[in-house]
Formats: C-alpha cells, sequence, structure tokens
C-alpha cells in the first residue's frame, strides 16, 4: 500500500487521481469510498455471513480485519494508535481491580487520546480541516469507557440484571472497537448492543411486541429488513452531500469575521449571514453521521422495534434527527437531537455520575475529548452559559405562554429564533479554531450574547435540576403517605403532580 507524506494524508494514494479530477483532499475522498466500500460490504456481511449460517468467531474475525484494513487505507500506519489505545485500557481492565477498573480506563483511554490530538495539532499539522486518525481514537475512547462502566456498574449495583458483566475477550473486544461499520465514523454504540447483533439475538426481545408493549404475531416470523431505512438514509446523504457542497464555498463562516463584511454591514444582516453560513455547514455532518448509520443498518445492526404501523425502526444508534435539529425551540433539543450517541456517553460516564456542577463538568468533559484547539473550549465554555440561562427562560417565562395554543405558538417561534442565533453565535469558535479569529468575531458581536446570558442568569435564578428532582420526589412520597391515610388512589394524586411539574 502506498503512503502518502504529506501532513494531509497519510493513507493509500491510490485514489490520487480522482482527487485531482474532483478537486478535493484525498483524505476526504478516501474516507468516503473506503465508507462507501463499507456499505457493499456490510449487505453481503449480512446475507452471506448471517448468524444463523456463520458463528460469532468467524463474523467476529471478519469485521475486525476489514476494520483494520479500512484503517490502513485511510490513515497509513497512524492507524497503530487505534491498536494501542486499545491495547493499553485493555491491559488495564484484566489487571485493575473491579473497583477502580472503569476510572483508570477512563484516564488511560482519554489520556492517551488527548495525547494523539496535541501531537497532531501542535507537532504536524496545525489547523487541519480534514479527516485525521484522531477521529476514529475518539469514538473507540468512547466505547471503551462505555464498555468498563457497563461492566463496573453490571457488577457492583443492581443493575446486573441490564448489563452483561463478563469481561470481553480480546477478540470480542478488538471488534467492538474496530469493527469495520464503525472504524471511520462510529457511531458509538452499547457493548451489550453490539455482541446481541453479532450473536444474532438483536431481534429477538424487539420483534415480538409493538408500541404497546404487546406480544404482535404479525412480526414473529421473519426478521425486519433494513432496506428501507438504508435507502432512505442514503438519500438523505445524496441531499445532504449536495446541499454541502453548493454553499459551503458560498457561505464561509471565516466570511462574518471579515474587516470589510463587518464594517459595511448591518448587525441584523451578520445575524442572517451568520446563521445561513452555519446553515449550510451542518449538512457536512448530516451526510457523515447519516452514511455510518446506514452503514450499520445494512449490516443488520441498529433496529430497534417497531413503530405504530408495523414499520421496523432502525435508529438504535441513529446518531441526528434533522428536523428536530433545524426546527429546535430550546438549545437543549438542539443538543438533544444533534451527535446524539456522544450526548448518551457524556451523560452516561459524566452528568448522572459528577456530584459538583454536572452541566460544567460535561461541557468540559466535551471540549476535552474533541480536540485541544482554543476555539473548542470557548464553545464549550459559552454553550454552558447557553445552557443555564435557556434554563431559567423555560423555567421562569415559558409557562406564561402556555395559557393558550396561539401563546404557544408565538412562544415556539420565538424560542426557536433565538435558539439558531444561539447556537450559531456559539459554534463560531468551533468552526474557526484560533483564539484569535474567535475573539475577533466575539468583539463584533460586543459579546452580546455573553452578556445577555449573564443577566438572565442573574435575574432569573434556577434551582439545580438535582434538587428539582429531589423536591419532586420527596413531594410525591408525601403524597402516596397522604392517600394512604385518606383512602385516596395515590396514582390519581401522583398523576396531577406530574402535571403541575409539567
Amino acid at each position: 500500500m502506498a503512503t502518502q507524506t504529506t501532513a494531509s494524508c497519510t493513507g493509500s494514494t491510490l485514489l490520487q487521481p480522482i482527487s485531482e479530477i474532483i478537486n478535493l483532499p484525498l483524505d476526504q475522498v478516501n474516507f468516503v469510498a473506503c465508507q462507501l466500500f463499507a456499505l457493499l460490504m456490510a449487505v453481503w456481511f449480512r446475507i452471506y455471513l448471517h448468524p444463523s449460517k456463520t458463528s460469532p468467531f468467524i463474523r467476529h474475525v471478519v469485521a475486525t480485519l476489514l476494520g483494520f484494513y479500512l484503517a490502513l487505507f485511510c490513515f497509513g500506519w497512524y492507524s497503530l494508535h487505534f491498536l494501542v489505545q486499545s491495547g493499553l485500557s485493555y491491559g488495564v481492565m484484566v489487571f485493575a481491580g473491579l473497583e477502580h477498573m472503569h476510572k483508570y480506563c477512563f484516564i488511560v483511554t482519554l489520556g492517551y487520546l488527548i495525547l494523539c490530538q496535541i501531537t497532531r495539532v501542535y507537532v504536524f499539522d496545525y489547523g487541519m480541516y480534514s479527516a485525521d486518525f484522531t477521529g476514529p481514537m475518539m469514538v473507540i475512547t468512547q466505547k471503551i469507557t462505555s464498555m468498563v462502566f457497563e461492566i463496573h456498574d453490571g457488577k457492583s449495583s443492581v443493575k446486573v440484571s441490564v448489563f452483561k458483566v463478563r469481561m470481553p475477550s480480546l477478540l470480542e473486544y478488538l471488534s467492538y472497537n474496530c469493527n469495520f461499520m464503525g472504524i471511520l465514523a462510529g457511531p458509538t454504540c452499547s457493548y451489550n448492543d453490539y455482541m446481541a447483533f453479532i450473536e444474532g439475538t438483536c431481534y429477538q426481545p424487539r420483534h415480538q411486541e409493538n408500541a404497546n408493549g404487546k406480544e404482535n404475531g404479525k412480526h414473529k416470523q421473519s426478521e425486519p429488513s433494513p432496506k428501507n431505512g438504508v435507502i432512505s438514509k442514503l438519500c438523505t446523504c445524496a441531499i445532504s452531500l449536495f446541499i454541502y457542497l453548493s454553499l459551503c464555498k458560498l457561505l464561509p463562516v471565516e466570511h462574518s469575521i471579515d474587516d470589510d463584511f463587518v464594517n459595511s454591514t448591518p448587525f441584523h444582516l451578520q445575524i442572517v449571514y451568520l446563521y445561513l453560513a452555519m446553515l449550510a455547514l451542518r449538512p457536512k455532518y448530516y451526510f457523515v453521521w447519516t452514511l455510518a448509520d446506514a452503514i450499520n443498518n445494512a449490516a443488520g445492526f441498529g433496529f430497534n422495534g417497531y413503530n405504530l404501523d408495523g414499520s421496523p425502526r432502525w435508529d438504535l444508534i441513529s446518531n441526528l434527527r434533522i428536523l428536530d435539529i433545524e426546527f429546535a425551540t430550546s438549545f437543549k433539543m438542539f443538543l438533544d437531537n444533534w451527535n446524539i450517541q456522544t450526548a448518551l456517553w457524556l451523560k452516561r460516564v459524566c452528568y448522572e455520575r459528577c456530584p459538583i456542577n454536572p452541566t460544567a463538568a460535561t461541557f468540559l468533559l466535551s471540549a476535552m475529548w474533541h480536540g485541544v484547539y482554543p476555539g473548542y473550549y470557548l464553545t464549550f465554555l459559552t454553550g454552558i452559559a447557553m445552557t443555564m440561562a435557556a434554563r431559567a427562560v423555560r423555567h421562569n417565562i415559558r409557562p406564561y405562554f402556555m395559557v393558550s395554543h396561539s401563546y404557544k405558538c408565538i412562544y415556539d417561534v420565538i424560542t426557536w429564533a433565538w435558539t439558531q442565533v444561539a447556537i450559531s453565535y456559539t459554534v463560531v469558535p468551533f468552526v474557526l479554531l484560533a483564539v484569535g479569529p474567535s475573539l475577533k468575531f466575539y468583539r463584533s458581536w460586543y459579546f452580546c450574547l455573553h452578556l445577555l446570558c449573564l443577566l438572565v442568569v442573574l435575574a432569573l435564578p434556577v434551582k439545580p435540576r438535582r434538587r428539582q428532582a429531589q423536591e419532586q420526589q420527596e413531594s410525591l412520597q408525601k403524597d402516596s403517605v397522604q392517600d394512604k391515610q385518606t383512602g385516596h388512589n395515590s396514582t390519581d394524586n401522583n398523576c396531577n403532580q406530574k402535571d403541575k411539574d409539567t
């Protein structure tokens, strides 16, 4: 396999002529070609290496070897970092005690990722926008830490019935981390879900129940086909890629800090331009994540039960919901539907476990995981302020608009506009990467949204979520005791309490 020595691509140069013809970086051409190859291999894998035809061992071996080949094709010798990271963490799993295994694995895995990111950014090629070898390592980091937390929780708590408690073999471990379906773009997934897919048991608990949780004989006899789901997602990929290639050069985010543009353009038009620039940028992520989801589905991975109409759902590991993103009416709603698997990972390993200020800790972990560019930290620090302000507005202002349908529509329109502006404002440093351009942008906006968030948080204080949950639980318990004393039905009172909280 030939390799290119330039910083822009360390993988195969086989597709160099195509890269020159279409005028795209070679590493991006390699990435798309490998994902299309993985899509074909996924169909072959589901048909010819179906669990009914071959053993889990063979499926693990083939999935792992194909994954290693794609990694070598895209990243050359840099793909050895995937094995080093996985090997170090597996060693910790084997030799560390159960009580602290998850902590040590988390530190080792994330630490090695950050070390590689520092080396890539500050030693080799600062500001490289195209594909890089730390991208797959980010997903491997998620997978390793998710798995060790599952093992720890399963063996040390009442969750033992939910989580798989045995240690994975080395082959199972490498297959989970480096399989061809997710080695390049993920998404991350539960170790239990992946093992159920390999062993062919992923359909059993789901295809015998309908949306109401009752047995549904209509779907018992045949395994659901991912064909319609895959075709739909490939169409989404094509549309997203067309939009991105058509608009990305017409609406660059960097233009928003151009001196001539800032000095000659009214502020309200600068806001409109920034929104359109971010709107043109997002389809790149839609393309990459939807294609990755389609690849997993084509292999038979991702089944998540049935819709009310009986059609199969293939969104178990989906990473986004495009319409919910574009029409989000709150900062939280946007984040909940963007990079979904990463959000779930952050929630499992940080938010639910951090005893002090889990929101700030989660945003900080997200910044560290994304990389070492200063722009990432500026974005996620701004995200903390935006989240706190949005939470305060929702708790204090929203109830006044819930009195009628027309008022609610007005509230939704206003919050949609503010959400899109807030997201665009927050994400600019993430795109610009460096401190200088990022601060130049914020100065051109006079740090207006930072100051607005500060004023909102100070003027509209909100109780911490854990305190709210604790008070709600205490209230429910109190109502339950009163129900027993008065002979009333506790279920009715609980429902009334939930209505009040809503």
